[in-house]
């Protein structure tokens, strides 16, 4: 029987992030696969009751809460303190967190206060002859382990796009707040403010329908023997503002700067999808000008559908890597979307 403890903080408006309503997912799961076993929650943010009555009927015993000024900003000595008082309360075995950045930072040293072990990025979650399994991806996606540990207390951050976002009724729920003092000495970092780029400036959304991915093709020579990377930016930028998609690159994209040749202005290596760079989960994605090979497609294994433009008609996207191949100029091609985009 485990004593299970879904953890998570609130944002700005007082609501919890997406990822941590597919995390409350994963928690309901597993209290009702693990026979005899209870599952409270624990909040953490400036106003913690708009999310407490937002899940009220998740089927908690008890919902337990730290809230105040102190505690609406990410900082690592309140949030340590925070998360670990709920934690003492509760009395927990188990806890499960959203792998949100604030969490990510703050829970391994959690785990430290409480003598407990942590699993981080966890991709799956199943229960088998009543023993908790997790599954973890190693080597970039390339392997995948199941594990199971005996040590308790056991937290485990669970990654986004894992579970289904968790919908039910709104309540009145009942929030026991846990005391936390903090001294000066873990009230010493500030945000005083927040710097963040403009709407049309931010190439990378996690929670947009479609990923755009484009490839080294778009800043090597065209058809009339000439380089068109200022029609390019114009295109995906395009693409990007109508269709709010987000975007991805190859790494052989990235990495032309460095070897003196062309590239778009507004790609780094953040964008960079594949073996060496991020595994995206969006419902759907777009390749443009990639070879689409394993390097690359291993980045992608994610996405839900997988279409690539390539004027190869026998490039690696069209064995079987993607569901749809377009053999066509991807230019041409987005600037007919883009016109398309303009008249919807």
């Amino acid at each position: 029987m485990e004593k299970i403890l879904y953890l998570a903080h609130t944002q700005q408006d007082g609501t919890l992030p997406k990822v941590a309503l597919e995390t409350l997912s994963a928690a309901i799961q597993i209290t009702k696969d693990l026979s005899g076993s209870t599952m409270m929650v624990g909040l953490i943010g400036q106003n913690i009751q708009p999310a407490a009555d937002a899940i009220a009927a998740s089927g908690a015993s008890k919902i337990l809460g730290v809230s105040g000024a102190d505690f609406a900003q990410s900082r690592y000595g309140s949030d340590v303190k925070a998360a670990e008082a709920i934690a003492n309360a509760a009395g927990a075995t188990l806890i499960i967190a959203p792998a949100t950045s604030r969490f990510s930072r703050a829970l391994p040293g959690v785990a430290f206060r409480l003598k407990a072990v942590i699993d981080t990025h966890i991709s799956g979650i199943q229960t088998t002859g009543g023993t908790l399994q997790i599954q973890r991806w190693y080597y970039r996606q390339r392997m995948i382990a199941t594990l199971s540990r005996t040590a308790r207390p056991w937290m485990l951050l669970v990654d986004s796009g894992v579970f289904p976002v968790w919908q039910g009724a709104k309540g009145t729920a009942k929030v026991e707040a846990v005391s936390v003092a903090l001294s000066e000495k873990e009230q010493r970092t500030r945000v005083t403010g927040v710097e963040a780029p403009s709407a049309d400036a931010q190439t990378i959304r996690p929670d947009a329908a479609l990923l755009f991915v484009a490839g080294a093709g778009w800043t090597k020579k065209q058809p009339d023997g000439q380089t068109h990377s200022k029609e390019a930016e114009t295109l995906i930028l395009g693409l990007l503002h109508k269709a709010k998609a987000s975007l991805g690159s190859s790494k052989s994209l990235v990495d032309q700067g460095a070897e003196g040749e062309a590239v778009l202005s507004f790609i780094s290596h953040l964008n960079q999808v594949g073996q060496t760079g991020a595994t995206p989960r969006h419902p759907k994605g777009l390749a443009t000008c990639c070879h689409g090979e394993e390097p690359h497609v291993v980045g992608w294994r994610f996405i839900n559908e997988r279409r690539a433009v390539n004027l190869d008609a026998n490039c690696g996207w069209a064995q079987g890597k993607a569901d749809v191949l377009y053999v066509a100029d991807a230019f041409q091609v987005m600037k007919k979307v883009n016109e398309l985009l303009d008249k919807s």
